[in-house]
Order: C-alpha cells, then structure tokens, then sequence
C-alpha cells in the first residue's frame, strides 16, 4: 500500500479528524497566544505533515490553512502553510519549496509513559522515514524526533553512577527505547 494510501486511510478511520480546521479562539489574559511559534519548511508538503503530526497526538487543532492564489508562488489551491497546534504548542508548517532542507540538529522531544505509547509514536513516524539510535527518528518529511520515557531520564541521572552507566550503555544498544530493557540493566 502507498504511504499516501496509508496516510489517507488512517485518516479515514479517525472519528476526530473532522471538521479538519478549527477556528482559532482569542487570546486571553489566561491563554495569551503562544509568542514564538517553530515554523517548519517542507517541499511542498506542509498540508501532508501537519495531517501526520496531528494524527499522532491526542490533543491538537489545526487552527488555519494559507493556500496559494494565482499568484503563486505554488500551485492555485495547494497548502502554502498551516498553522496547527500539538499538545498545546503551536507550529507553523511552510511549503516553501527545496531551498533549504531539515537538520537533525533540532528535534522534537516527546516524553511517553509506556512502552505502547512509545511504541506507536516510533512506528507512525518511521513509516516512510528512518530509525536511528537512541530513540531518535527521521520522519518521511525529515524531521527529526526523539522518542524517550519520561522515566529514563530520571535513571540516567541516578546518584548511583554504576547504575546510571548501566542504563547509559543498555540505551546506547537500542533504536526505539525499550523500557524493561533499561530497567532490567538499572536494577542489575
């Protein structure tokens, strides 16, 4: 099955994907409007990886899409930018063409709290993109992502520092992050 079939059926099958854009609300002296906001730059595919990155995520809204006009630079019609917002923090997807490309340099960071959680986040954004180490991925777009339990963190600064290596060189084996791997190398 094509990724765009995959993408297209998933959709499909998720009862919270409608109405697809939401309007955004005022800002508030209790929920001002978030001042800086990352702007990512895609190939002519912002539409497609707010879609993706909003499927993957419990709570979100995609607050607005920009389509090009006739004048252009893109295609009448197509997605220029959307706005969308993930756990609470808002993100602007550009398509801006293939001047400039995505660097693993920066990297999104979701703390999970199971392994299923951890699980699924790693399978969706592989699809299509790139495993590495650690618990770190490139998506299809080239985005890169670091998908970690919020616990490991806490192991790895264990006062212990016999403990803490153990966990060090358990998490340095692995792609996606196994929790009762690191586990078993922290207890033992």
């Amino acid at each position: 099955m094509a990724a765009a079939t995959v993408h297209e059926a998933a959709i499909a099958r998720s009862p919270r994907r409608q109405p697809h854009v939401h309007p955004r609300p005022s800002p508030t002296k209790e929920t001002p409007r978030q001042r800086i906001t990352p702007s990512l730059w895609f190939d002519g595919r912002a539409e497609e990886a707010a879609d993706l990155y909003t499927s993957i995520v419990p709570t979100w809204r995609i607050w607005g899409i920009d389509r090009y006009r006739d004048a252009g630079p893109g295609p009448k019609g197509a997605a220029m930018a959307v706005t969308f917002q993930l756990e609470g923090q808002e993100f602007m997807a550009l398509s801006g063409g293939p001047p400039f490309t995505v660097s693993p340099a920066i990297s999104f960071f979701v703390s999970c709290t199971t392994q299923p959680e951890a699980d699924e986040l790693w399978d969706r954004l592989t699809e299509g993109g790139e495993a590495n180490r650690c618990g770190w991925l490139r998506d299809k777009f080239g985005v890169s992502w670091q998908i970690v339990p919020a616990a490991l963190g806490e192991r790895l600064h264990d006062p212990d520092p016999d403990r803490a290596n153990r966990v060090m060189t358990a998490m340095l084996q692995m792609g996606t992050i196994d929790i009762a791997g690191w586990r078993v190398a922290y207890r033992h």
